[in-house]
């Protein structure tokens, strides 16, 4: 007798024991669907808003790239990104060393390797919290690029979804030049040549297998094996990254140990002063708001002039370390630029390291009398002259009675005086004649963008204004045409493009001030040669305005000569008064010393505005005797640079290489 099949014992399979087994299964079926679902639910909801990159914004990053006038290297202060290299030019070795250390098997696997990912997650779990990725570069890179680094499973499946769309669309070499241009190396550099740049000076194709190694090694912890910081922790994270190339086939053991022999040492590259990161970061602003942010390398050639920019910020610390402390004088800042508004120097402080904060362009303050400039142009312009006589007296306007300095009077007074001295009386007095609107509308006319109060003090300069923006409405005066914005930006050139670029200074339609010029011109000069200003009188030609503000809270000199327009201001950050700085100490002192040793430009950017003579009378001068030229000084021959004192001087005179100044003196020996 044959047993029923399915039966080993020979008994028939009961209903309620088949049902029992069947709601087993259901059971079993629906935890896995449940957990299924739960693991979709936990998959939906870490994906919701992440945005799944297009290739342009993996391999076309916007990376901008600054120069100074002759073409050297700006740097970005914690920020330096150079143009990306691809990574089929760069040297074997540098593509060993990095695949050796973080992803042997790139080529090999997708966008997860799944090993090292339960390798991963075998060591979190004994760990008990997240403690090893397990990530390909390619996540690495959606990590870098679009993700935060925080440690989170969410996180994770963020990371390995913008990774699997990224090895989708991009070929194994596009992702892996993404990589290596866009990897943080510590101290401020991303990227490979950035990261050759800073630590040894070199292009990445120059370097040797020990700085190969070196920098390869960083990417796991860019802190903690910063050469610059712990070169001894550098160094053996280098030999770890050079056993792995033995282990990956890359490199000979003989090889390895002659590199460990003779281990890396970082080189200070030539880089621009730090001083000039004020100058930097001002124009990286501008130019991260312009450019698109993907498209590639942006290669950006500014107005700065280094040697002017060093000697800025040396007469600037000097000047500080030698009065700041006994004039409770904590901070200065100081711009120059060109007639036409071009930037070649700026200093926005005591110290970029310590403070990035740009008192040149960030810091409003009350600029004092140096905004009396606005309110005599508006006076010429409503038919006055500089020999015009206005009385310097009391003024009491609903209770408000400004003073003078030293709260003298004079009387009736010219113009001309009045402004050289400073007096507040005489210069309320006069607003109130032409009106403060008038006088709004003349800084407004010479390119002054600061908010304006309409009351009787703006005339004293009571509204707030930044250096910048006061230094370019004085070089309006100095190009004899308005207004004169400040700019940075001379040239770019993009990856379409074959060459430089000219970029315009500015897009505003400008009108001529030559009706006025020469006036404001004498007004600044009669400052400097008799005035408030005195103490920033050069040896040549000068013209400025001094400022203090209440309580010496602000200190200003505001002026330019034949090729500069420069403003320095003097303060602290917290508003406290200084101890007696006045417009014409300290201010004047920095300008003079800067002006004095900046005589001769060395970036001829853009040539400078013809000197204009003064056309009002004058104080006698023992150099009255116009037609004698001065001698050039000894050593000098009778030749010169004809082309470049052309460029310079309208006035010039190629037959004996002289020129005429400003004022009643005679012609001068062009020296340039």
């Amino acid at each position: 007798m044959s047993l029923p099949i399915g039966t080993p014992d020979g008994a028939l399979t009961s209903p309620s024991r088949r049902r029992s087994r069947l709601l087993y299964a259901a059971q079993v079926v629906s935890g896995i669907s449940l957990v299924l679902v739960t693991l979709l639910a936990a998959a939906a909801w870490s994906l919701r808003g992440v945005h799944i990159p297009d290739t342009a914004e993996v391999t076309s990053r916007r990376v901008i790239e600054l120069q100074s006038a002759d073409g050297q290297d700006l740097w970005r202060t914690g920020h330096l990104k150079l143009s990306p290299v691809d990574a089929k030019e760069m040297p074997a070795d540098v593509i060993n060393a990095v695949l050796s250390i973080e992803d042997r098997h790139f080529y090999q696997h997708g966008a997860i390797d799944a090993l090292s990912v339960l390798r991963a997650l075998r060591e979190d779990i004994e760990a008990g919290k997240i403690v090893a990725g397990g990530s390909t570069i390619t996540q690495q890179l959606a990590k870098t690029l679009f993700l935060s680094p925080e440690r989170t499973y969410r996180r994770k499946i963020q990371e390995a979804a913008i990774a699997a769309s990224m090895e989708h669309h991009l070929t194994k070499d596009q992702i892996l030049t993404s990589y290596l241009n866009n990897v943080y190396f510590g101290s401020g550099a991303t990227g490979l040549p950035a990261a050759a740049k800073l630590y040894f000076g070199k292009k990445l194709a120059d370097l040797d297998l020990p700085e190969t190694a070196m920098l390869a090694g960083m990417i796991n912890a860019p802190a903690a094996d910063d050469p610059l910081h712990d070169l001894d922790a550098a160094r053996r994270r280098a030999a770890i990254v050079l056993d792995a190339m033995v282990e990956n086939g890359k490199l000979t053991g003989q090889a390895a140990l002659v590199a460990k022999l003779h281990p890396a040492t970082p080189r200070s590259p030539e880089v621009s002063p730090p001083s000039a990161g004020w100058f930097v970061d001002w124009i990286y602003s501008k130019a991260a708001a312009v450019t698109p942010p993907f498209g590639g390398p942006v290669q950006i050639r500014t107005t700065l002039d280094l040697r002017l920019q060093q000697l800025a910020d040396k007469v600037v610390k000097s000047a500080l370390a030698k009065y700041g402390k006994g004039k409770h004088v904590g901070q200065a800042a100081l711009v120059a630029m060109r007639s036409d508004g071009a930037v070649v120097a700026m200093v926005g402080g005591r110290d970029y390291s310590q403070s990035q904060y740009n008192r040149a362009v960030q810091a409003e303050r009350q600029p004092g009398s140096a905004f009396k400039l606005f309110d005599y142009y508006a006076a010429l312009r409503q038919g006055f002259t500089p020999n015009d006589e206005i009385l310097d007296a009391p003024v009491d306007i609903h209770g408000w009675r400004p003073e003078n300095y030293g709260r003298r009077h004079y009387g009736e007074i010219t113009l001309a005086e009045a402004f050289a001295d400073s007096l507040n009386d005489a210069a309320v007095r006069l607003s109130q004649e032409v009106g403060i609107d008038q006088v709004i509308a003349a800084a407004r006319d010479l390119g002054l963008r600061a908010p304006l109060q309409n009351n009787p003090s703006l005339a004293l300069g009571t509204s707030e204004v930044t250096l910048l923006d006061l230094t370019s409405a004085y070089a309006s005066v100095r190009a004899g045409e308005t207004p004169i914005h400040p700019w940075g930006i001379s040239s770019l050139k993009t990856p379409n493009d074959r060459d430089y670029v000219p970029v315009a200074s500015s897009g505003d339609p400008r009108h001529s001030l030559a009706k006025y010029q020469d006036e404001l011109i004498g007004l600044l000069q009669g400052v400097v040669e008799r005035g408030t200003g005195r103490a920033a009188a050069l040896g040549g030609f000068a013209a400025g305005k001094t400022g203090t503000s209440q309580d010496y809270r602000d200190a200003w000199f505001i002026g330019f000569d034949d090729s500069l327009i420069v403003g320095v201001w003097v303060g602290n950050d917290d508003h406290s008064p200084m101890k007696g700085v006045v417009g014409g100490s300290l201010p004047a002192k920095i300008w003079k010393d800067f002006m004095q040793q900046a005589s001769t430009p060395t970036t001829a950017e853009v040539a400078p505005t013809p000197p204009r003579a003064p056309t009002y009378p004058q104080e006698p001068s023992i150099l009255a005797d116009q037609g004698s030229p001065a001698l050039p000084a000894e050593g000098q021959g009778a030749q010169c640079n004809i082309p470049v004192c052309e460029e310079f001087y309208h006035s010039f005179r190629a037959s004996d290489c002289t020129y005429q100044p400003y004022g009643p003196r005679p012609r001068q020996y062009c020296a340039r």
